[in-house]
């Protein structure tokens, strides 16, 4: 069987790069996540209470942490696409920056490991 041929520093510092330059391509970020609500009123007669019930909604929310207190925030629908657009650019960065972390784990145990057969 073949051994896998390993990474040079070379190749990592290239790919470490390239996740760099990705990063710089990410547009703006928010946490967070937004969901459709649907409610129902405290009207008797309404749809929302008939056999079966059609709720009001959907009406687009917003949740997140500030400041370690639970945020909610009712949002438009042409907000909520904005907003989910800015959180998978939130989730697309995080995932770079793990991509990158490991990256730079390799690179810098290759370093290590040729400083030390010095």
């Amino acid at each position: 069987m073949a051994r896998a041929k390993r990474p040079t520093l070379d190749e990592y510092e290239r790919r470490y790069r390239a996740l760099l330059e990705q990063i710089t391509e990410v547009g703006f970020i928010r946490s967070g996540s937004v969901a459709p609500r649907f409610n129902y009123c405290g009207k008797p007669n309404c749809r929302c209470h008939a056999d079966p019930p059609q709720p009001h909604g959907p009406y687009w929310q917003w949740t997140a942490k500030v400041d370690g207190k639970t945020v909610n925030r009712r949002l438009t629908s042409q907000q909520a696409e904005r907003y989910q657009e800015w959180i998978g650019n939130g989730r697309k960065l995080r995932a770079l920056i793990d991509e990158l972390r490991t990256v730079a784990e390799a690179a810098t145990n290759l370093i290590l490991e040729a400083e030390a057969k010095v």
